[in-house]
């Protein structure tokens, strides 16, 4: 496996909600948007699995949904595959970055396995150290998704329900590791959310900035997007293409 020589990069505290910034890494394993041209392109990954770690009594609900996200925008003729497994972290209640990182690593493989992409979603029972994530994408081919504060985040009317929520939640950070929104590439459209760097200013985008904050049951009480909008597409075809130019691609 051919690593480039990127380490995870420390972003600005005003995204720090989204993405596990605590401590820079020995492992060069890239930063959130680092294996975006490696999912959106097929030149050398035609296939692709994505890999569901979680833990008794948190099974993730957005599996299917997450396959058919990729399907839209990532070329990968051989096919992208789900795996589910239920693992026993035996980690404590509070996860920091690292934490999620070690459980992948610990038990995931390479992201880069030959033709295959391998990214993980890890799913663990208690809450991040900001107990007001509800995802967090922590390097550039790891993600995990918080279920017991996305069960505290819905709102008394329960709509959106904490499903819908867990299924937006899980969508953005995919989005996170394709590289949305201008985290490894600069769009020609205006849409990132100036005071919350990294998200889109659009409500009806899945990319916006409150989907992965428990402030979401405050911000919306019916409906929630699970999709990429317009502007997210117009950016993802784009880097597809080679029309937007990528920085600090593992391999590309």
């Amino acid at each position: 496996m051919r690593f480039a020589l990127v380490f995870f990069v420390i972003l600005s505290s005003s995204i720090s909600g989204c993405f596990g910034t605590d401590d820079l890494f020995d492992e060069k394993r890239g930063e959130p948007g680092g294996l975006a041209l490696a999912c959106l392109q097929d030149d050398r990954f035609d296939k692709m699995r994505i890999h569901f770690f979680f833990e008794n009594g948190y099974n993730p609900d957005a599996m299917e949904l997450v396959k058919t996200r990729l399907n839209q925008v990532c070329d990968k003729p051989g096919g992208i595959q789900i795996i589910a497994e239920e693992i026993n972290f035996a980690e404590d209640n509070s996860w920091s970055a690292d934490d999620v990182r070690k459980v992948r690593w610990k038990h995931g493989s390479d992201a880069m396995d030959g033709s295959t992409l391998n990214w993980y979603f890890i799913f663990p029972k208690g809450t991040y150290n900001d107990d007001s994530v509800l995802g967090v994408a922590v390097d550039a081919s790891t993600v995990a998704v918080f279920k017991d504060s996305i069960e505290e985040s819905v709102n008394f009317i329960g709509r959106p329900s904490a499903e819908e929520i867990e299924r937006a939640v899980t969508v953005h950070e995919a989005g996170h590791l394709l590289g949305l929104v201008n985290l490894v590439y600069t769009s020609p459209i205006d849409h990132e959310d100036p005071d919350h760097p990294g998200h889109s200013s659009n409500d009806e985008s899945v990319m916006y900035w409150a989907i992965d904050s428990s402030s979401i049951g405050n911000i919306f009480s019916g409906s929630i997007p699970d999709e990429f909008d317009a502007d997210d597409l117009y950016d993802l075809e784009g880097m597809a293409s080679g029309e937007l130019k990528c920085s600090d691609q593992l391999w590309s």
